[in-house]
């Protein structure tokens, strides 16, 4: 087995490690602006094969990262199961809400999210037979919490308040929404995979907010359980596991999930994540997104901190989260020859 990738998930020390990047498709480069601009829209583009697999395969052209992973949203399988979804410009996604047990139970069944999701696999086909043979490709899906705040709130939030309170007020909904979204997310996963993805991320962009028995409940278990119905699938295929903000939550989060690989963000320093997390297996992460903006001599120095301070076990490099929209292209270049030349 050659590719680097695979080879950190499965515990190997690498001398240098392999990287890609959250969000490495999107608006920062030229290229991919031109090709949302023929697509007419966001959703357009994720429900276009030929068109979302060429900007997923845009970095790897500029770039050769390590790893490509599939161009899509973590809407689309909340989409899936029936609510309304559609994206203001300028605002963000929005979405139908799920507030009422009537509403979760009249969420379509499982297995009719295929119908919908059947173009984001066939993307996943032409990613496997497109990609240079040295390159993983990566399918991915929100994890349950995530998927659930804008599912409650019909968009994003800064404190997720709307998911909080039908968490708190009416936990009987609350639990068989989160239940419907692992359900549907197992499936989603395990037929990307069956598409050609080599490895899944499951996102819980806001398990940060989670806290206490709640972190456990509804980030943890959730994920256990996607894992654990994945592994007796697709046994051989390595899974990692995002919980942004997790902060002590980071500890111990693949034991408990079964995770292959636990991504780290920016908010917890690289010693710390080795000293606490990588002692239990591959890392991934965890440079600050604002380098790819700023650049210079800044980036070098963040780039071969990260580098070192996880030199001494199993790291994939990545960012703390997904580059934005005003990055410079030029610096994702210098953070990757300088990875590669540390």
């Amino acid at each position: 087995m050659t590719k680097t990738i695979l080879r950190a998930l499965k515990g190997e020390v690498l001398p240098t490690p392999p990287i890609w990047m959250m969000r490495q498709a999107g608006r920062y480069l030229p290229e991919y602006r031109a090709t949302r601009a023929q697509a007419g829209d966001f959703l357009s583009l994720c429900y276009n094969p030929e068109l979302a697999a060429e900007v997923t395969l845009q970095p790897i052209r500029r770039y050769g990262f390590d790893a490509a992973i599939l161009f899509a949203d973590i809407l689309l399988l909340p989409q899936a199961l029936g609510p309304k979804l559609w994206f203001e410009t300028g605002e963000g996604p929005r979405m139908e809400t799920t507030t009422t047990m009537g509403q979760v139970t009249n969420l379509k069944p499982t297995e009719a999210i295929h119908d919908t999701l059947s173009p984001i696999y066939e993307t996943v086909r032409i990613l496997a037979a497109e990609l240079p043979a040295e390159t993983t490709l990566i399918g991915f899906a929100g994890a349950p919490w995530t998927v659930a705040t804008y599912m409650i709130a019909g968009k994003g939030s800064k404190d997720q308040a709307a998911a909080h309170a039908l968490k708190d007020s009416d936990r009987p909904t609350f639990e068989a929404l989160i239940d419907r979204i692992t359900e549907a997310t197992i499936e989603y996963l395990s037929a990307q995979i069956e598409a050609g993805a080599e490895v899944v991320k499951l996102f819980d962009s806001w398990a940060g907010s989670l806290k206490g028995q709640d972190f456990r409940d509804f980030a943890t278990a959730p994920t256990a359980r996607i894992i654990s119905a994945l592994k007796a699938r697709h046994p051989n295929v390595p899974i990692i596991a995002f919980p942004r903000e997790a902060g002590q939550g980071y500890i111990g989060f693949g034991h408990q999930t079964g995770a292959d690989c636990v991504a780290i963000d920016n908010s917890v320093s690289p010693e710390w994540a080795a000293a606490n997390v990588q002692i239990d297996g591959c890392v991934q992460g965890n440079l600050a997104p604002e380098h790819m903006v700023t650049g210079g001599q800044a980036l070098v120095a963040a780039t071969q901190h990260v580098v070192r301070a996880f030199s001494k076990g199993p790291h994939i490099f990545n960012l703390g989260h997904g580059i934005t929209p005003d990055a410079n292209p030029d610096n994702v270049q210098l953070m990757i020859d300088t990875v590669r030349g540390v």
